[in-house]
């Protein structure tokens, strides 16, 4: 895809990820490349920084005799999920406003 994608719409994503059903990073992360391009790399550590800041929890499962580890939205997750969708929904009616030439300064 063209257009880059910011720390902040991946975090969007993996919390509507998430919310429809647990997942664990390569399965994130193969559902994020359909609409973006991300290394894994990139998405790690912002699933770290949303486990700290308390949006998701982790647990274990094991799978084909290895370890994955799943990722859940939270109660707070599901509160910046409602958030994020907000400012999404803001954000992509000023830029069609501006594309389709309803919004100038």
């Amino acid at each position: 895809m063209y257009f880059p994608v910011s720390s902040t719409l991946i975090e969007f994503l993996v919390l509507a990820i998430i919310e429809q059903q647990d997942s664990y990073g390569y399965e994130i992360s193969q559902t994020i490349k359909l609409v973006a391009s991300i290394k894994e790399s990139t998405l790690y550590p912002i699933l770290k920084k949303m486990e700290q800041a308390g949006f998701v929890t982790t647990y274990k499962q094991e799978h084909q005799g290895r370890q994955r580890k799943y990722y859940s939205v939270t109660a707070l997750g599901r509160e910046q999920l409602v958030y994020l969708k907000e400012e999404w929904a803001k954000h992509t009616d000023t830029l069609s406003d501006i594309i389709e030439g309803r919004l100038r300064l």
